[in-house]
């Protein structure tokens, strides 16, 4: 019979631990770390060629505890993307409930290193501690990417005249986290496929493909669309810019599922966590939805940038004005439960 997990100690994980459950499940390597992951290292050194940039990131996962280890990877191998750049490796620190077990620890490094294998990245080092502070476990990342001088694509990068560009289909990582974490509640609900089918858009949560094929295109600016979801990500993007926008809401790509879910639990999509959907302006829109289609992306133009301070939502005959983002739709909905239980 197999023997019952116990939860670790408070306080920095032993260093049996340490070699068992997280240097030893590191695999992937890339040339340009000099120095890694190991017990009593505190730092990682890469050697990049004179005319490459290091990019830099960071992102801690808080939202939810289901799949972190995959979400924490791929959230910060977008941020890399969407600025041109070509991810290389992370550091993570993780914090970890005294009620956490040893297999817990393993099986979060198991998803981290296989969405690093999957994006060609290596986990670099980081930092791994039980502590009371916190209820439940959090990534944060610190991501390394490079690209070559010259090449660096920012969110600011927007001009009057162009267009806005969106992939895939908003909300995407949102209504993952949803039929995970509420899936009991929405399978009394919704069919089982339905629930089956949001809980897999967890697979499509990358944006380097899109990243690689806008960069060549001569994309102009680029922007992961995640906290705030689209409507955030518009924002963000104009108030960067410089630029107003107007914006056909009919033309946001948006799943079934989650119109469903999201009506069911009274959220909005649009304000909604959209990793795996990714923001970008370009001269010629159509031209790189074409060529994202080749690859097999779907991708559409949604509007344009323009030289006026406002930026308008439209949809049909009816007209508004964007407003600021505000808390994510997500943790509106975790704060609402917090304050339903308590």
């Amino acid at each position: 019979m197999s023997q019952k997990a116990v939860a670790m100690r408070v306080g920095k994980v032993s260093e049996s631990v340490l070699k068992r459950s997280v240097i030893r499940q590191i695999h992937n390597k890339r040339p340009e770390v000099l120095l890694g992951s190991g017990v009593g290292e505190d730092c990682a050194a890469v050697q990049l060629a004179e005319d490459e940039v290091f990019v830099l990131s960071t992102d801690p996962i808080t939202g939810t505890a289901r799949d972190i280890g995959h979400l924490a990877i791929r959230v910060t191998s977008n941020d890399l993307a969407s600025a041109g750049a070509e991810p290389v490796g992370v550091l993570l620190t993780i914090l970890l409930p005294d009620h956490t077990t040893e297999p817990e620890l393993r099986e979060m490094i198991r998803q981290a290193e296989a969405a690093c294998l999957e994006d060609g990245m290596q986990i670099m080092g980081g930092h791994t501690e039980v502590t009371a502070q916190v209820n439940q476990p959090i990534i944060s990342v610190t991501g390394l990417g490079k690209v070559r001088k010259g090449h660096l694509i920012t969110t600011g990068g927007a001009e009057p005249g162009m267009d806005f560009v969106m992939t895939k289909a908003i909300a995407l990582e949102g209504t993952s986290i949803l039929a995970k974490d509420r899936e009991e509640e929405l399978r009394r609900h919704f069919p089982d496929q339905l629930v089956k089918r949001a809980a897999a858009f967890d697979q499509e949560l990358s944006v380097l493909p899109e990243s690689r094929i806008a960069v060549s295109f001569g994309v102009a600016a680029m922007h992961d669309v995640t906290e705030g979801g689209i409507y955030g990500a518009i924002w963000e993007m104009c108030q960067a810019s410089g630029v107003g926008c107007r914006i056909d809401l009919k033309r946001i790509a948006i799943r079934q599922e989650t119109v469903e879910i999201c009506e069911y639990l009274g959220l909005n999509p649009y304000k909604l966590i959209s990793s795996g959907c990714m923001l970008m302006a370009a001269a010629d829109g159509n031209g790189l939805v074409m060529a994202l289609a080749k690859a097999g992306i779907e991708a559409c133009v949604i509007g344009k940038a323009t030289d006026s301070n406002a930026r308008i939502l439209f949809s049909e005959e009816e007209e508004r004005f964007l407003e600021m983002p505000q808390t994510d739709e997500l943790y509106r909905l975790n704060m609402k439960q917090e304050a339903e239980d308590g």
